[in-house]
Parts: C-alpha cells; sequence; structure tokens
C-alpha cells in the first residue's frame, strides 16, 4: 500500500512557508513538515520565506534539515517574500536556488543581543535586587545594572563566534568568499535587485517564478504541476475572533521582548 503512495508523490512538488519570527515552534513545525517531504520523496520543494530572522540554534537546525534533504536528492528554491532578513537569510542560503521580488527586504546578516539596564529607574521606585550567584558571570545582563567591561568583551566574543558561523553558511551556500561576504554582512538590509548584484540570491521574480524554477530542475511540468503544501500552522477557533492577527503581531512583538532579551538573535529589528 505504500508503494503507489511513494511513487505519486514523486510526481509532487512540495511547499513549505516560513512565517514570522523563527523560533521554537516554527522550528518544530518546519523540521517536521521537511521530514515529511523527504518521507514521500517529492523530487521538489519551493521554500516560502516570509519572515525578520530569529534565534540562532532554531535557523541553523532549520538550515540543516534542508541540507538533509537536498542530500537525499530534492532539488530546494527558496522564495522570499516582503522580508527574508538575518535568520531568513540563514535559512534560505541552504537552498539550491533563491529567488526575491526586486522589492524584498533581505541582508541584515549579522547578530544582535540586548539586555535592559533598568537601574535608575528601579533605584527612583525603591526596587533593589538581592544576588546570589555561584560564579562571577552569573548574573551577566542582570536588569538592575550595567555591563562591566569585562562582561561586555565576553558577550562581544559569543557574538563574533555566532556572527562567523552566519558568514561561513552564506560563504558556503551562495559560493562566495568569506571575505566578500564579510564586506557586506554588517547588518544593512539589501533590496531583492540589491541582494541580485551581490549574489546572495540567483534570479528576481515572484513565488510563481520560484515554483516554476522548481519544477524546471526536477523535471516536473511547470504548467501542470501546483505545490502540496507542508506542514501548515493549525488555526483554531480563535483565527474568527475580529482584530485577532493585530493582537497576534502586537504579542508576538511583546514575547520578542521578553523572551528573548539576553538572546544572540540573527533577526532584523528596524
Amino acid at each position: 500500500m505504500i508503494w503507489p503512495w511513494r511513487r505519486t508523490s514523486r510526481r509532487k512538488l512540495a511547499r513549505i512557508a516560513i512565517e514570522g519570527p523563527i523560533a521554537s515552534g516554527t522550528r518544530t513545525r518546519v523540521v517536521k513538515a521537511l521530514r515529511e517531504v523527504e518521507q514521500r520523496q517529492c523530487p521538489a520543494l519551493l521554500l516560502r520565506i516570509d519572515s525578520p530572522g530569529g534565534t540562532v540554534g532554531d535557523s541553523q537546525e532549520i538550515h540543516a534539515a534542508i541540507g538533509r534533504l537536498r542530500a537525499k536528492g530534492c532539488r530546494v528554491v527558496a522564495s522570499f517574500g516582503n522580508i527574508s532578513a538575518s535568520g531568513g537569510v540563514y535559512v534560505g542560503v541552504a537552498a539550491e536556488k533563491i529567488v526575491a521580488n526586486a522589492g524584498s527586504i533581505t541582508g541584515s546578516i549579522g547578530v544582535i543581543l540586548r539586555g535592559n539596564n533598568l537601574s535608575r529607574l528601579l533605584e527612583r521606585i525603591g526596587i533593589q535586587f538581592e544576588t546570589v550567584k555561584s560564579g562571577l558571570y552569573k548574573d551577566i545582563l542582570s536588569p538592575d545594572r550595567a555591563l562591566t567591561g569585562a562582561e561586555r568583551t565576553l558577550l562581544q566574543e559569543l557574538i563574533d563566534s555566532s556572527y562567523g558561523q552566519f558568514v561561513e553558511a552564506v560563504a558556503a551556500g551562495r559560493g562566495l568568499d568569506e571575505a566578500t561576504v564579510r564586506g557586506f554582512a554588517d547588518g544593512r538590509v539589501f533590496s531583492g535587485a540589491q541582494a541580485l548584484e551581490l549574489g546572495l540570491v540567483d534570479a528576481l521574480g515572484d513565488e510563481d517564478s520560484a515554483r516554476r524554477l522548481a519544477c524546471e530542475l526536477a523535471g516536473l511540468d511547470p504548467d501542470k504541476t501546483r505545490p502540496l503544501e507542508f506542514g501548515k500552522p493549525k488555526k483554531g477557533f480563535g483565527s474568527l475572533i475580529p482584530g485577532r492577527s493585530a493582537l497576534a503581531r502586537l504579542g508576538d512583538a511583546l514575547r520578542l521582548e521578553l523572551a528573548w532579551s539576553g538572546q544572540p538573535l540573527w533577526l532584523h529589528r528596524p
């Protein structure tokens, strides 16, 4: 019973969408979907990315999963939507080809780490933290005090290490020298047209252009082949509430600021 099911899938184009900040929930959903694409033996994958990036580890795990899928012979084409920046770029360069709109926002190759120094505010309202710690740096980025010089040096070394991993992945994925990548990987963003000139993308076009390219790479008929969706986020009754999307974006921004404070991020934060 399994054999004909897989044979049918071999003629299908898979599609996976990565939308919004990349965190653990996105990583779990996308990696599971990539595994399903591999099991169904789809010959090609259209990876739609509309994301400002996210956490380092989650972006790396999706990147690695795409690499494993390509090693099985699946042709992967990434399509950049409104924005595919920072961690979105890291995920995208795992694809064989990248297609971006001329006006897509991309780039922002770099690492950011932010904490909150609330010491003056806490002093004014009479709140004082009492800290007992096992080591000198255990309370690094604590909100009740400023960083020391040694702590800043330590965190800069962490950021530099993560940045080096990012540059290496972009250079390998795009066939560029690391020195060339470092020349433009200073956190700036680019339009899709600028990214084409830099070698970050292969062609300009919309998602349908990327779909047709994926079909051609896999020997499928672009005029007859439509993508089969994998890993689509589940929707509940909450999706019917008016204004829910705006509230969800506000909630995402708040969680981003609170939960990710103190973490190195591959994230475009304008």
